[in-house]
Order: C-alpha cells, then structure tokens, then sequence
C-alpha cells in the first residue's frame, strides 16, 4: 500500500468517525425536543465547539443522512398569531427537526457505549456533555479510560521532550510545555470526577440497601 492511499484510508476513517459523533450530539439535543437548524447548531457548538467548528455545511447532510435512516422527521410548526395583530403580520411556519422513536433507540444504545472512540478528544466532549443520560458505571469506564488515553499523551510528551530539549528553540518548548500542563490539569480533573462517581455510586448503594 502506497503512503498516499494509507494517508486517504486514515483521513476518511477520522471524518467518518467525526460524522457519526455529529450524528449522535444531534440526536442528543434533540432528545430534549424539537429544534430548528440554526438553534441546533448554536447548541451543537457549545457541545463539539471545543474540538471543531460547526458549519451548515456539515450540519445540514447530517439532518438528511439520520432523516433517511429513521431516526429524525421534519415537522412544521406553525407559530400561534396575536388576534389583535393586523392581518399580515403573523409569523412564517417553520421547518423543525425532531426525534423519532428509531432515533431514541439509537442515541441510548451509543451514549451508553464506552469504547476507546469515547476516550478521544471530540467523542469525550460528546459523551461528556450526555453524561445526565449515562448510567453511572459507564461514566466511570469512559471516564477511565479517557484519564488512561491522557496518561499516555503526558508519558509521550514527556518523553519527546527530553528527546529534543536541546534540538529546538525556545519557543517550541513552550508549545511543548503547555500542551503537557493541559493533559496533566485534564489527568487531575478527570481523577476528581472518578473520585465524586465513586462516592456517588457508593451512597447510591448504602441508600439501596439501607
């Protein structure tokens, strides 16, 4: 296989995975209710905005794609007019997107999965952000694993670091440095949160059995 065709078959496994997290954060958001496009994005981009920028341009082929499936419908909504209006001022009717039960299934069945595509940088902040809709002991194995995914990230900068200490400018260490402070805090964060999920589960079963 030539490097090129291994650099496209890497490319289009990244963007096919980045598709299906887009997917999923949509069903998520609309599992809270119906939303127009331009709203779902807003809040789309509060969730993945972290790790990418969201456009219409992937958006709106990620509605078709999960309409075509099942798992969304389009409803017009038609917005309720003040009788006292004058008679041309009443709202457009308006396209929304919303949940059906196919979708549901589907966004329960991935919330709840806590493979190695959720310890990753984008599918974490996806997870993370559905973590109220998570039962508790998956929380814990993405959270683990996500803290075991960054533990290796700090050994490799660690290690690249001492390696080139002495072969790169000044500037180029402090990029460095900074990315090993960021994975280091998210380690110390992510332990906390493991900590809080333990004793939360722990009460959880005291009260249970009490």
């Amino acid at each position: 296989m030539s490097l090129l065709r291994y650099i496209d078959l890497i490319y289009l496994y990244v963007m096919t995975k980045r598709a299906d997290i887009l997917e999923f954060a949509v069903l998520g958001m609309l599992g809270d209710g119906p939303l127009h496009g331009y709203e779902l994005r807003k809040r789309l981009d509060t969730v993945l905005g972290l790790f990418r920028t969201l456009s219409f341009g992937s958006l709106y082929p990620c509605l078709r794609r999960i309409e075509q499936r099942g798992l969304i419908t389009q409803v017009t909504v038609t917005p309720a007019i003040d009788s006292n209006a004058p008679a041309l001022s009443g709202k457009r009717a308006r396209v929304v997107y919303a949940l059906t039960g196919e979708g549901k299934e589907a966004f329960e069945h991935w919330v709840n999965e806590a493979g190695p595509e959720a310890w990753e940088d984008e599918g974490f902040a996806a997870h993370l952000a559905f973590f109220g809709r998570t039962e508790a002991r998956v929380r814990v194995r993405i959270l683990e694993g996500r803290r075991s995914r960054l533990e290796e990230r700090v050994a490799m900068l660690r290690e690249s670091m001492k390696r080139q200490r002495e072969s790169v400018d000044a500037y180029t260490l402090e990029l460095q440095n900074h990315g090993l402070d960021r994975a280091e805090h998210e380690v110390r964060w992510l332990n906390e949160l493991i900590t809080t999920e333990r004793k939360n589960a722990e009460v959880a079963q005291q009260s249970s059995t009490a």
